[in-house]
């Protein structure tokens, strides 16, 4: 489950889905019981992060087999050849510049303190006014939601379940478990 990383060595990710040699999809789960405050922010810092780091190391060919060839590192880092096609932003995946699926899923304890309003801190700038009066889950509701649109991830979602039991539930629907994997079985048929 390891990827090598661009702004850090490796990454150790949940699953990764490689058909001859191809990257075709990588996913980061994730869950939280309790510990909603901080834990949530340090989440959503490596959700980002982890999404960076693989798009960066994407654009530098980190998973082709030219790197796995032995080809110089430093050569890894140009951002164009001379016979390269200029309407590519990333030239060496001529022959397929179709980047991964990546995908991330977060379950959240369903439990009052996750569910209820949560005050913000706004000392020197006012916060996003959908932030003002949500709950962990609301917040962790639009992480995914900006995930997405921001393309960081082809999908994201965020099932709430109780601690005891097997239920779940999502927000939305557009950031749900169904969601998420329709998305990815979209994209694995487009891949064959």
């Amino acid at each position: 489950m390891v990827l090598p990383g661009f702004f850090r060595a490796t990454k150790n990710w949940d699953v990764l889905v490689i058909h001859q040699r191809r990257l075709l999809a990588v996913f980061e789960f994730k869950s939280q019981v309790g510990s909603f405050g901080n834990n949530l922010n340090n989440r959503s810092e490596e959700v980002i992060g982890s999404a960076a780091d693989l798009w960066m190391a994407h654009h530098h060919h980190a998973f082709s087999d030219r790197i796995a060839e032995g080809e110089a590192a430093a050569s890894s880092y140009a951002d164009s050849e001379p016979d390269a096609d200029p309407g590519l932003l990333n030239p060496s995946l001529r022959s397929d510049p179709r980047p991964p699926f990546l995908g991330w899923l977060m379950l959240l304890e369903d439990c009052p303190a996750s569910n209820s309003p949560v005050k913000v801190q706004e000392p020197h700038y006012k916060v996003f006014d959908e932030f003002r009066n949500a709950s962990y889950a609301q917040r962790c509701q639009i992480l995914c939601e900006r995930l997405a649109e921001r393309h960081l991830y082809a999908a994201a979602a965020l099932e709430l379940s109780p601690r005891s039991t097997r239920e779940h539930r999502a927000l939305s629907a557009a950031t749900s478990l169904r969601s998420l994997f329709k998305e990815f079985a979209g994209r694995m048929l487009a891949s064959v």
